[in-house]
């Protein structure tokens, strides 16, 4: 009778410690061991673009060429780059004002503008012209690129103080969230915000551009046949994009600003600002388009041999290059597509070397005297204060004027009639499809990578494989006591599934199996450390959306982890806002594969990224295109009955200016 006393005390111990054991820490252990190295995740999702990389136009004949080209142009600019942008602010006339007295150089005028890019957002800009300038003259839009200090900066002080000298006028405007616009708000990665609404961010760099190439088409003493625009970096990008979407312009010198589908997947970091690979504009088309689009005109392409931001000049040239030539050949044109690579410095730069090239080309295909030099000009620079224009006080920024669009947005209501609810949610269900460009998948290949069975706790580490080719990791977690066919709940948490301990936890001692998900782009899922946003920004670019491929993923691996539980209702736990709307959209989606979705930390409405604000790269894929515009929350909540949904503990926003 004693030692049966002891087998059960010893067993009941053994239990309880078992039990113990089963502890946030233990199962953070288990959660934290390494599935996919990032390596493997970057070359799938890298696989996963080239394949779908868009087939390059033929050259044909000059006739066919220019009737595609024109087909091209209105698309990009019609269904992309204004898409859901109000015509009445894309259709406006150039809206500039003069701000004091023009100032003397020598040889030259220049001259302080303000200029309104869309009703309520203002930028500014400096005017160089010529002292006598004599009949017709060419002009050159000079943007700039990514330089906090905006228009200050010396190499572009130094090109428009020459361009004027040399006959030509210069307009030099702010780009947006640079020099005078250098606000927090005004950061590129609030263009994101402006998809969210339902406008691709695309329209306020092109509009900001356009309005400069407007300006100076309708001044009096401009040969509107000699227009130019030139820029380095993220003038470069300006520069392709307005001289092969505007026929306006005749000459372009391009530095350092653009390379090729292929040459931005190997190097996803030199497009990593939302303008440059805006939601859409890789779908059908590329960079390398843009370059076809300006033929016969003539167009100049400087890359740094040992660039140290991006787009070196071997890395880009054969696609960007090489491979267009055709296109001016059939015009007759092919000296007229030129390609310079800068060795003097080399590195990221619009310096003395490139500058002279920039003068020679365009003087010369302006049918100026040809200029192959600089003259001198330091003594001419000015200072900031100099040179400032000064800003309305209500100026909107760009997170602002995304803020003024969502106050117009408006959504039918949700039918409060059960019939007519159910219809509804039917259709809504097809455009969320739509917005989020969902596609079923399903799991091709359960791995199972690495399992552990020891203090009363089991678990078995999986790679999904999905027949998009893109993968997922998790971790199934359970009792050994528990049940085979216990209840199951899949859980998703924004810092990845090795933050989860506390939940699974909490869920294993409910005797529950557990199933911890990092989908792709989450967690240990994810294609570059720490930050996703580049490949992210890609995929949006691409035509698909990072939001549908995780919903996709989750709702393939839900469904394979319901034919492998058993028939006990399937759960899901969400832990943040981006996995809070992953798990909603899901559900709204599949509205009879999760009994419940419980949300912590999330947000009451999809506002809260305009409100808080939420930076891009805090949430990349929920800047989706039209989603904010089309839905919000209680709509997923809606369209996922019967799905029980319950939330706590939500995010707060923190004061914003506008």
């Amino acid at each position: 009778m004693r030692s049966m006393r002891w087998f059960v005390l010893a067993t009941l111990t053994g239990a309880a410690i078992a039990q113990a054991q089963t502890t946030p820490q233990s199962v953070a252990r288990a959660l934290g061991a390494q599935i996919q190295p990032v390596p493997v995740t970057a070359y799938q999702v890298q696989r996963y673009m080239m394949e779908r990389i868009p087939k390059r136009p033929t050259a044909g004949s000059p006739e066919q060429w220019t009737a595609q080209a024109t087909k091209l142009r209105e698309h990009i600019l019609s269904d992309i780059a204004f898409h859901g942008w109000p015509r009445e602010w894309v259709d406006s006339r150039p809206r500039f004002e003069e701000v004091g007295p023009a100032q003397k150089g020598k040889g030259y005028l220049w001259r302080r503008l303000r200029f309104e890019i869309v009703p309520g957002y203002w930028s500014t800009a400096i005017l160089y012209e010529p002292e006598n300038p004599g009949g017709k003259i060419p002009a050159i839009l000079y943007v700039q690129g990514h330089e906090h200090a905006g228009k200050v900066v010396e190499y572009a002080q130094k090109a428009c103080i020459n361009f004027a000298r040399r006959g030509i006028v210069v307009l030099d405007p702010e780009w947006v969230g640079m020099g005078e616009l250098f606000q927090k708000l005004n950061a590129h990665d609030y263009g994101a915000h402006l998809d969210l609404v339902g406008t691709n961010a695309l329209g306020l760099f092109y509009l900001a551009m356009r309005r400069g190439l407007d300006y100076l088409a309708q001044l009096p003493q401009i040969d509107p046949g000699r227009l130019g625009v030139t820029g380095l970096s993220g003038g470069g990008w300006q520069t392709i994009v307005l001289s092969a979407l505007d026929p306006r312009v005749a000459v372009m010198v391009e530095v350092a600003g653009f390379g090729s589908f292929e040459s931005n997947l190997t190097h996803p970091i030199d497009t990593d600002d939302i303008e440059e690979t805006p939601s859409d504009f890789l779908q059908g088309e590329d960079y390398t388009d843009l370059v076809a689009l300006r033929a016969p005109r003539p167009t100049l392409l400087i890359h740094n041999g040992e660039d140290d931001c991006c787009f070196r000049a071997m890395l880009v040239k054969p696609y960007i290059f090489d491979n267009l030539k055709p296109f001016f050949q059939i015009f007759g044109k092919e000296q007229d597509l030129a390609f310079y690579e800068n060795r003097d410095p080399g590195t990221h730069n619009y310096q003395i070397d490139n500058r002279r090239q920039a003068y020679r080309f365009f003087t010369e295909h302006f049918q100026m005297p040809v200029a192959s030099d600089e003259i001198p000009s330091e003594a001419d620079l000015k200072t900031a204060s100099e040179l400032n224009v000064g800003l309305p006080a209500d100026n909107l920024t760009t997170l602002g004027l995304a803020k003024k669009l969502a106050a117009g947005i408006t959504r039918p209501p949700i039918p409060a009639e059960s019939a007519a609810r159910e219809n509804w949610a039917a259709s809504e269900r097809a455009t969320l499809a739509s917005v989020i460009r969902y596609k079923p998948l399903s799991v091709t290949n359960a791995w199972r990578m690495w399992n552990t069975k020891n203090h009363g706790l089991e678990t078995l580490s999986y790679r999904f494989d999905f027949d998009n080719n893109l993968s997922a990791t998790g971790v199934w977690l359970k009792e050994i006591t528990a049940p085979s066919d216990a209840a199951a709940t899949i859980v998703l948490n924004d810092k990845g599934r090795k933050a989860a301990g506390e939940a699974v936890s909490a869920l294993l001692s409910r005797h529950e199996q557990v199933l911890a998900l990092d989908v792709v782009f989450n967690g240990e899922t994810i294609p570059q450390s720490p930050d996703p946003t580049d490949y992210e920004m890609l995929v949006a670019s691409m035509g698909d959306r990072p939001l549908g491929l995780e919903v996709g993923q989750l709702i393939g691996a839900a469904k394979w982890l319901a034919k492998t539980s058993g028939p006990a209702p399937l759960r899901l736990e969400a832990t943040g806002m981006r996995s809070q709307a992953v798990a909603l959209a899901a559900a709204a989606l599949e509205p009879t594969l999760f009994s419940e979705v419980a949300v912590t930390g999330g947000m009451h409405s999809l506002g809260f990224l305009l409100d808080a604000p939420v930076p891009q790269r805090s949430a990349p894929e929920l800047f989706c295109l039209d989603l904010y515009k089309d839905f919000d929350l209680d709509h997923f909540i809606a369209m996922a009955a019967p799905t029980k949904v319950s939330e706590k503990d939500f995010a707060k926003a923190e004061a914003a200016g506008q």
